[in-house]
């Protein structure tokens, strides 16, 4: 099973040999497809994912808001629940990933000021206990380096949503 620290699609993987670094990443994911949670398996393999000109992909698209929650009962009994809605890349559009169950994260980045800039690339991975890895890496500005976020989950799901002319959705 893969660790936290091994990456096969992200920036460093993909400026050495992109088409390489995609290769072996979809190799990765179909020979763990029975481990793989649903949601992060499709994401992972489906072709528009990482299709640029594809409106549902994240590529380039801004952070609208990140939201994370917990809920619980009386007993004591929380979970953490995390969701991130991106302005397409075309802005025509949201794309939404939610977190059903959340075990652990990591929001890493230099400085925000004005903003984390454009999605860049991310990939799921498997992690002890059958839970998945989001790793995300954000493009930062020309004055900022770009963030890394990490988030240790059930599964992601993953919703696109047609711009109706409102981004207070």
């Amino acid at each position: 099973m893969a660790q936290l620290d091994m990456a096969y699609y992200l920036s460093k993987e993909r400026k050495q040999d992109v088409v390489a670094a995609y290769q072996r990443y979809q190799q990765y994911l179909r020979e763990h497809e029975r481990e793989f949670p649903r949601g992060a398996f499709a994401l992972g393999t489906a072709e528009w994912y990482q299709n640029v000109n594809d409106h549902r992909c994240p590529h380039d698209a801004w952070l609208e808001h990140l939201l994370i929650t917990e809920s619980g009962n009386s007993e004591g009994d929380r979970r953490t629940l995390i969701r991130i809605r991106l302005l397409g890349a075309y802005q025509d559009g949201y794309i939404e990933f939610s977190y059903p169950q959340v075990f652990a994260f990591s929001l890493e980045g230099s400085q925000s000021t004005k903003g984390l800039g454009d999605w860049l690339c991310d990939e799921f991975r498997l992690y002890s206990g059958g839970h998945v890895i989001h790793e995300i890496e954000w493009a930062g500005l020309p004055s900022s380096e770009g963030a890394r976020w990490t988030i240790e989950a059930s599964d992601v799901e993953f919703r696109w949503m047609p711009h109706t002319g409102s981004t207070t959705q």
